[in-house]
């Protein structure tokens, strides 16, 4: 039996997008055995990702013997690594896989360059992250997914049943039997906040506009965040006839927290990896843009409204660039969220 190893040991947002490439190998490779290879707080998505056989995942000042035991003992004839760090070289090499494969950009130095078989000549700048991601396996010849699934690809996951039940138990404990907004202000980089006030005006607007959507706050433990959804609460007390969002940051994990964002009615949110699991699960959203490039990094699915900073409206097709300036959050106005809000499908 063929073992494949699929390295992808970044952020939460990069595993998702990492899904439709997983997709891809699954439908060419049926009768393969594929091990995902995740870091950190990601691995605990793996459970929604029905195109891999076995999960190992990396954790942080851990000895992790499960996994070097797995990359030297269980002899790999592939591994694909989409990550390029440090760490994930290393483990590369440590596999001596007749296959391995990863980014010209990453293979470069004089070990490196050493422990690969099969590059791929792909430069992030002039892709999507999901055809970027699945240009690594352009490198070893998996051939395009089949025509059953027309059009970009798109990440696809699978809550399991119990998780489920789990969180729509805790939904209608609070309240919440039926449609919602799901906001999530949150993100792992400060610049990619936007106004409290601006964020109360929206949830406002999801509440007492046309939609009557009440509004489910998701997010970390993070301080920094948790001081942002306190803001926002904040500004939200001195608006009149305001329904209290239910607030469900910090309380859930991150298996729980997709399986919430995919009972979503819409979903609102920075770029972060939130609003690539809305993409996932085919929620109507709408995403704020500043200084990341959405032509890279935006949520790909027909029910996305992408919202960039100094832009007036709503992107177009035509509107992406591969190379734009770093743009400030406070370039986005209320205005422009809820208008975007407003062409969202019910």
């Amino acid at each position: 039996m063929e073992r494949i190893l699929a390295i992808q040991m970044k952020r939460i947002g990069d595993l998702v997008l990492t899904a439709p490439a997983l997709r891809r190998l699954r439908e060419a490779r049926p009768g393969a055995e594929i091990t995902l290879l995740t870091m950190g707080a990601a691995g605990q998505l793996a459970p929604a990702i029905p195109w891999i056989d076995r999960h190992l995942n990396y954790r942080y000042r851990h000895p992790n013997l499960a996994v070097w035991s797995s990359v030297v003992g269980d002899r790999y004839d592939t591994v694909l690594d989409f990550n390029g760090s440090d760490r994930s070289v290393f483990l590369t090499w440590l596999s001596r896989s007749a296959v391995r494969a990863t980014y010209e950009k990453r293979a470069r130095g004089f070990w490196r360059e050493r422990v690969y078989t099969d590059l791929s000549g792909a430069k992030l700048r002039a892709f999507h992250t999901i055809d970027h991601l699945g240009a690594l396996l352009d490198a070893i010849g998996i051939p395009p997914a089949s025509s059953s699934s027309p059009g970009p690809a798109t990440p696809s996951l699978a809550i399991p049943g119990p998780v489920r039940e789990r969180v729509d138990g805790l939904l209608a404990e609070r309240g919440i039997d039926g449609r919602f907004a799901l906001i999530h202000p949150g993100t792992a980089k400060a610049e990619k906040y936007w106004r409290p006030e601006r964020w109360a005006e929206v949830i406002r607007e999801c509440g007492t506009g046309p939609r009557q959507l009440p509004c489910v706050l998701t997010g970390g433990t993070d301080a920094h965040e948790r001081r942002h959804l306190e803001a926002i609460l904040q500004a939200l007390e001195s608006m009149p006839a305001v329904r209290t969002p239910v607030m469900l940051a910090g309380k859930t994990d991150l298996l729980e927290t997709a399986a919430i964002v995919s009972r979503a009615t819409c979903a609102l949110g920075v770029d972060t990896a939130a609003m690539h699991l809305a993409a996932a699960f085919g929620v109507p959203q709408v995403v704020l843009f500043g200084p990341t490039n959405p032509y890279h990094w935006r949520p790909r699915q027909e029910n996305c409204r992408v919202v960039l900073s100094g832009h007036p409206g709503v992107l177009a097709d035509a509107d992406y660039r591969q190379r734009i300036e770093e743009r400030p959050m406070d370039g986005i106005e209320s205005a422009q969220v809820i208008a975007a809000l407003g062409t969202l499908p019910d």
